[in-house]
């Protein structure tokens, strides 16, 4: 499929082509763009519309999830009003790329991934579907949805189906705007995207243009009561740190215990780290034939390490904790990409990692959706590489032209 003529990773990620400079690599996704609407390769849709967009995953036994949302423009509000809530920082390199990719296409090419509570107060009034406590309009007309033939029905390399379908009706539309106005939305996935939707706006405000499709921005809205997201947890490997001196290091600020870390025994040893996880922060430091479970932070020592101006909530985290605390303080080690390697959700991965490096796994439980929401809400960013929410939009499926608004 990669090399597919018309495989969407040549839209969001372009190559500059016969050793042209990088820039054009932009136009280059542009003229794509434009002949594969030319050729019908991408159709636009004859009428104004949102989708509902559906993903899903069954194991061998039958068992699995289902995760359902809305695909559409979403209007961009200034970061005061509250509404839209980030919980990462970006970074301008970035954001400056994604930038010039949708200036260059005039096009958002995939979603941003927002979660938001569809049960909680929405301002309901008299006439609208949904009450306090009761799922809205919005949830409502998706499930509805969900049982009519979709428009399109695929099953990608993953094992995951996906099925989309059209929502049309005026009435019905006019009933989700209702139901979402009022609502706060944490943006799940695509920072960098949404801090370039708001540079285009501002760009295009700064040289007088009025209103137009710049203000507002493809997403993806999950309500997160109805179909709760799944936290991947994010590890980190510290080349060149040795397991034995980590955990001495470590055991003047923590509690210490050693735990099963011989080859095959890591389920055990990450069954320990999750139970030990539900009383607070706790970690697990594997690279040699051991691990090591750290956990009980000494809470002078935890509320030194924190910088100041920070929450309560914030210091907190055991994000802060490993980061504040462990790695900067205890281990004076600088957490940047050189010196803490990141390994996404395989404890597996960052052990051999740490074992070719000659250093220290960090193996983590993952955050949960309550610890984000109470930082995004008062307006902080969690760690660096700290969440990592799934199922992601599946990018291709559905694309915004700023031509049809």
């Amino acid at each position: 499929m990669a090399a597919d003529p018309h495989n969407v990773v040549r839209l969001i990620l372009p190559r500059p082509m016969g050793g042209g400079r990088p820039g054009e690599a932009y136009q280059h996704a542009a003229e794509s763009l434009r002949q594969w609407q030319e050729e019908h390769i991408l159709i636009t849709d004859p009428v104004r519309a949102l989708y509902v967009y559906e993903q899903a995953s069954a194991d061998a036994d039958g068992r699995g999830w289902v995760q359902r949302g809305l695909i559409g423009a979403l209007r961009l509000v200034p970061p005061e009003a509250g509404i839209v809530l980030p919980h990462e920082d970006v970074s301008p390199g970035p954001v400056a790329g994604r930038l010039a990719l949708m200036e260059a296409t005039q096009a958002n090419l995939e979603p941003i991934f927002l979660l938001y509570d569809g049960i909680g107060r929405a301002g309901n009034r008299p006439g609208d579907r949904g009450t306090v406590g009761q799922p809205g309009a919005a949830a409502t007309i998706v499930g509805e949805t969900a049982t009519r033939e979709p428009l399109i029905e695929t099953t990608t390399s993953d094992r995951l189906r996906h099925r989309l379908w059209a929502v049309t009706d005026p009435v019905g539309l006019a009933e989700i705007a209702a139901d979402l106005r009022p609502r706060q939305a944490l943006i799940a996935d695509g920072h960098h995207r949404y801090a370039a939707y708001r540079q285009l706006q501002a760009r295009r405000h700064q040289a007088g243009d009025g209103p137009g499709p710049w203000d507002f921005g493809l997403a993806l809205l999950v309500d997160s009561t109805a179909y709760p997201p799944q936290i991947g947890a994010i590890h980190r490997v510290i080349p060149g740190l040795d397991l034995q001196h980590a955990v001495k290091l470590a055991a003047s600020a923590f509690t210490v215990r050693r735990v099963p870390g011989r080859r095959g025994e890591l389920p055990a040893a990450l069954s320990s780290l999750a139970e030990a996880s539900g009383d607070g922060p706790a970690f697990l430091l594997a690279g040699d034939e051991s691990a090591y479970l750290i956990n009980h932070p000494d809470p002078a020592q935890a509320r030194a390490a924190m910088p100041s101006g920070r929450s309560a909530a914030w210091c907190a985290l055991p994000a802060a904790i490993l980061q504040e605390l462990l790695i900067t303080r205890l281990w004076e080690v600088t957490d940047d990409d050189e010196s803490v390697q990141v390994v996404h959700h395989d404890a597996d991965a960052a052990v051999r990692a740490a074992q070719a490096a000659g250093g220290t796994a960090v193996l983590c439980s993952p955050m949960s959706p309550s610890e984000v929401y109470a930082v995004a809400a008062r307006g902080e960013k969690v760690q660096r590489k700290s969440t990592s929410f799934a199922p992601k939009p599946r990018t291709g499926l559905v694309l915004r032209s700023f031509a049809q608004g």
